[in-house]
């Protein structure tokens, strides 16, 4: 009895320590820096700091993120390109991905298909982002190949991107710029869809400028078993992006463990950007405060 009475008094010490250690014992306004390098997006913040997104990154300096990524970049203008890029530098702060794209190829059947349009396309959008890249100062740039083309072979596919990605290389290479290929799950469609499929074009192209993108979120979608498939790919992942499953919300809403896997990736040495890549689950500034102290708790894992 009385080994009973002890060992229920530990697993309930054991409950409330855990309880303590949820994401609302955090505090929201800690101001410290992250372990790891959590680049938060345009509108994350819109609540408490506004619409403006140099008003949103400085609000984020503030309670301690370090980096942004903006997958519309492009689309900006230079002098909004080039006002992110001097605020960045004056805050010490990273910028993480931007999209390269034009006309949305890189949702339509493109470099799958070998087609000298799409390649010409790619071009001209690679030397557009070199100059983006230098106003914003920003290193990596994601790329996704485009649609299976069904009238070829997945084989003659793999080569057409391939040969494209190299040219692609080519032209970010000499400006220490890094595109990096992400694997998706939106639909069955899409050419990259796996790590493991991703990380044998990257060795196949070659280049220093061709890197994988490893959206979590997509990764447990398409496969699960993160932390391992991290390991295997690991010396051609350029950039992660986070996202729990399902609902593509922060950390904690969903199944995905992402205090350990935070832990994992440190535990590698990853000195980079993480992508804030996802929703808030809930609306105005109580999801905001939520959102970080989600963050706090995951990033607590020393």
């Amino acid at each position: 009895m009385q080994q009973s009475i002890l060992a229920g008094g530990a697993l309930l010490a054991a409950t409330n320590a855990h309880a303590n250690q949820s994401p609302s014992a955090y505090t929201f306004e800690d101001g410290k820096p992250f372990h790891l390098n959590y680049g938060i997006h345009d509108g994350m913040f819109h609540s408490h700091a506004g619409d403006n997104f140099i008003d949103q990154i400085k609000y984020a300096h503030s309670i301690g993120f370090r980096a942004i990524e903006d997958n519309g970049m492009m689309e900006r203008t230079p002098e909004m390109q080039s006002k992110i890029g001097e605020t960045l530098a004056k805050l010490n702060m990273t910028m993480g991905v931007f999209v390269i794209t034009s006309n949305s190829w890189h949702w339509k059947t493109s470099l799958t298909t070998g087609k000298q349009e799409w390649i010409d396309l790619m071009v001209k959008d690679c030397k557009t982002a070199v100059d983006v890249a230098k106003r914003c100062n920003a290193k990596w740039m994601t790329v996704v190949p485009g649609n299976y083309e069904r009238s070829l072979s997945p084989e003659i596919q793999m080569v057409n991107v391939i040969k494209a990605l190299r040219i692609a290389a080519d032209i970010l290479a000499p400006h220490n710029l890094v595109m990096v290929l992400e694997p998706l799950s939106d639909n069955p469609d899409l050419f990259l869809r796996h790590s493991d499929q991703t990380y044998m074009v990257c060795k196949a192209v070659n280049s220093p400028a061709c890197k994988i993108l490893f959206d979590m979120f997509h990764m447990q979608r398409n496969e699960g078993n993160i932390m391992n498939n991290i390991d295997k790919v690991y010396e051609e992942i350029g950039y992660f992006q986070i996202g729990d499953n399902p609902g593509r919300n922060e950390p904690t809403t969903g199944e995905m463990n992402y205090k350990n896997i935070f832990k994992h990736i440190y535990g590698k040495g990853y000195k980079g950007v993480l992508g804030m890549e996802h929703g808030n689950i809930n609306p105005g500034k109580d999801g905001e405060e939520g959102l970080v102290k989600a963050y706090r708790y995951s990033d607590d894992f020393l």
